[in-house]
């Protein structure tokens, strides 16, 4: 996970390392808060090989006929100048130096258009495969990044159940498999994926194997996984159990693990935490290791200071990256794309008007955008209109769990009830079966 971005050239003198706030930094330190979270949550064992980290398993592997890759982007996203509301007039009078000029929108509608730097998807949206969702979010405002994301990823308000929502979708019938749902780019899971189900983290498609077998497919690395067969094999307990499973589900992904490393397509990958998890992600589809979930961190987007213009600063750098990568993401997959859905969130959005250091401060309301498989492209939601005042927030007008009620329950027949608890969502009609 990338911390806390180095400052872009500014006007302003910020020390480095200011850009995000003191909680969001601690966070980003290796999320040791997760982990905890993980162990205390499911009762069950983690089993680590190297970087790999995978919880009990019980079942082989099969087939997933659709992915859904959830996107986090931590440390709470400006929805205003990711899809900017030109149409308002207070977003000009309360960014009077950060706000991206309509000439230079892409995709403009009446009301809405996209950030230039997102123009590698303009392909894709022009094609109807992109939708964003305008003022959605929390129920009530959050400006704890810690506690919003849990909020967000518990999706289960006044549960004292510690489960994701996403453990929840996978445990919907009686399959169990840790490749069924798993988290790239870092070996800690998030917490939607925490809870009762076997789940998986790993670092890259490269870094899922037994540490200490090394090369597993020449005749020392057989000779050690036999050892570590022989040992663990009769092992009672949770250790053991989870050490066989650990070792089933790193044989299982070896399809994945063996393809060939180059991107399809012509695509090309920004050399970013983001675009190397993408292409892990895409490898790991390709090889249809059973994967019907796929979870991935984008960060820092905890823009106090320099969010900068069109010609400097954090959202454009940040804004650039996405766009590249998600764009490479789906050249790469061809036409296995329209078998997987991409939706990002983000625990939290900024205020309306722009601080002293070029920045934005915690808000509520925010943008989440999907994209690929069932998609119903262009500008949806209600916009609630903004107001100029130094702590005025972007309304939510629609709760983020509809937005992702309407997926989990056209694209993967699962029931709201059951992945949502006691939540009734509405209509958002961004998806399609």
């Amino acid at each position: 996970m990338t911390l806390c971005p180095p400052q872009g050239p500014t006007p302003t003198a910020t020390p480095a390392g200011a850009g995000c706030c003191e909680e969001y930094a601690g966070l980003t330190r290796r999320g040791l808060l997760r982990a905890g979270g993980l162990a205390a949550a499911t009762g069950a064992l983690t089993a680590t090989f190297g970087a790999t980290t995978t919880q009990t398993a019980y079942a082989a592997t099969r087939s997933a006929p659709r992915t859904l890759v959830l996107l986090s982007l931590r440390g709470a996203a400006d929805g205003l100048s990711l899809v900017v509301p030109h149409a308002d007039p207070v977003y000009y009078a309360a960014r009077p130096r950060i706000a991206v000029p309509k000439a230079s929108l892409l995709a403009v509608d009446a009301q809405f258009g996209l950030h230039p730097s997102l123009a590698p998807l303009l392909p894709m949206w022009q094609q109807g495969k992109v939708a964003a969702v305008h003022a959605v979010g929390l129920p009530a405002p959050n400006r704890s990044h810690f506690s919003a994301m849990e909020e967000v990823e518990d999706a289960d308000p006044g549960s004292s159940a510690r489960v994701g929502w996403l453990n929840r979708l996978i445990g919907r019938d009686g399959w169990e498999h840790p490749l069924r749902g798993m988290h790239l780019g870092d070996a800690v899971p998030p917490t939607t994926l925490v809870g009762p189900r076997p789940t998986f983290a790993a670092t890259s498609v490269e870094r899922v194997e037994v540490a200490a077998a090394g090369d597993d497919d020449g005749e020392r690395g057989q000779r050690r996984l036999r050892g570590l067969r022989t040992t663990w094999g009769g092992a009672g307990g949770p250790l053991g159990q989870g050490a066989r499973s650990a070792l089933g589900a790193v044989a299982d992904f070896r399809p994945a693990r063996t393809s060939p490393e180059a991107p399809r397509g012509g695509a090309v990958y920004p050399d970013s935490d983001l675009g190397q998890a993408l292409a892990s992600a895409a490898r790991t589809i390709r090889a249809d290791v059973g994967a019907e979930v796929i979870t991935v961190d984008h960060g820092s987007w905890d823009m106090h200071t320099d969010v900068g213009n069109l010609e400097w600063g954090d959202m454009k750098n940040k804004a650039t990256d996405l766009a590249k990568s998600l764009a490479a993401f789906f050249t790469d997959l061809g036409a296995l794309g329209d078998q997987v859905t991409v939706v990002t969130v983000s625990e939290f959005g900024r205020r309306v008007k722009e601080n002293a250091n070029w920045g934005l401060d915690h808000g509520h309301g925010t943008v989440m955008l999907a994209l690929g498989g069932g998609v119903k492209g262009g500008y949806v939601g209600r916009w609630p209109g903004l107001q100029n005042t130094v702590d005025a927030d972007v309304l939510v007008t629609t709760d983020y769990r509809s937005v992702l009620a309407e997926l989990v329950t056209t694209r993967f027949g699962a029931s709201s009830a059951q992945v949502f608890p006691g939540f009734t969502p509405e209509t958002v009609g961004v998806f399609r079966a």
